[in-house]
């Protein structure tokens, strides 16, 4: 086993004493002001560009061909499916990649210890999960983490709401998988959740329909996988770097000449902050 760098031991050391990266405090009807603010995220944490993480990655020649088309963040999933990965293949994932990508591991269902050693382990820096986990789960886990949602219908809200502040990941519902599937979130639902927190927009995202979602959602991040892939698990360099093209460009706000992607949501969750 590695031995943690001092980044990684501060990071536990927070999540240990419940000092997770959270917004300010907000009542519901200041957050949904906040979030039609232009230039500002929905729940106050000042962000001004949309990041966008390349999840499902099995291969290091697909996650270096990410970093190279600009995505802020890399998804390695752990859970059941055809893009699953070992703890080693994600290690040799990580540590290919350079500093400003942010390394997310994605878990479904697995018990707070494989998940803290898949991450140390591995060396992620951030953790999604997409089971059943309670937000006493998150505070017990040592590990910076955000809750993935699907957007079975209307009760996704109030379940995002009970879950507690903080950023959380949007995907679309399916009875047989947890994602990847490339089914789409209905974007009205979306748009109101959005208005509750920094939103991660999953769900069937691919080129030629990202521009239009972004400008609809006004989500923080966006996030995929199924739609720049040539088959499961493996991605197709041209699809992403379309994809984070037109993400790129809805990222712009009025004077900012800077890429649209880099710097944002998915740092301000991890260790790389």
């Amino acid at each position: 086993m590695r031995k943690a760098s001092g980044i990684e031991e501060a990071c536990i050391t927070d999540a240990r004493q419940g000092r997770h990266p959270s917004p300010p405090a907000l009542s519901p009807g200041e957050r949904e002001e906040d979030g039609r603010s232009a230039g500002k995220d929905n729940a106050g944490w000042g962000l001004s560009m949309i990041d966008v993480k390349i999840c499902g990655v099995t291969r290091v020649e697909d996650a270096l061909a990410a970093e190279s088309a600009g995505a802020s963040a890399v998804g390695m999933v752990f859970a059941p499916g055809p893009r699953r990965v070992t703890i080693g293949q994600a290690a040799a994932i990580c540590s290919a990649l350079g500093p400003a990508v942010v390394r997310v591991g994605v878990f479904a269902g697995s018990g707070a210890e494989f998940v803290r050693i898949a991450a140390f382990e591995a060396g992620l820096d951030l953790v999604q999960l997409h089971g059943p986990e309670t937000p006493g789960f998150i505070e017990e886990l040592g590990v910076p983490a955000y809750k993935a949602h699907r957007a079975k219908g209307e009760s996704v809200l109030d379940e995002i709401r009970a879950f507690g502040p903080g950023a959380f990941l949007l995907d679309a519902h399916s009875e047989g998988a947890l994602g990847g599937t490339g089914l789409r979130v209905d974007e009205d639902l979306a748009a109101r959740a959005a208005l509750i927190g920094p939103m991660i927009l999953a769900g069937g995202l691919r080129p030629g329909l990202a521009a239009g979602a972004v400008r609809r959602v006004r989500p923080a991040a966006v996030d995929a996988s199924s739609g720049v892939e040539s088959a499961p698990g493996v991605k197709d360099e041209y699809l992403m770097r379309r994809f984070i093209s037109e993400v790129s460009g809805c990222s712009r706000t009025a004077g900012d000449t800077s890429a649209g992607t880099g710097g944002g949501l998915f740092r301000r969750l991890s260790c790389r902050r």
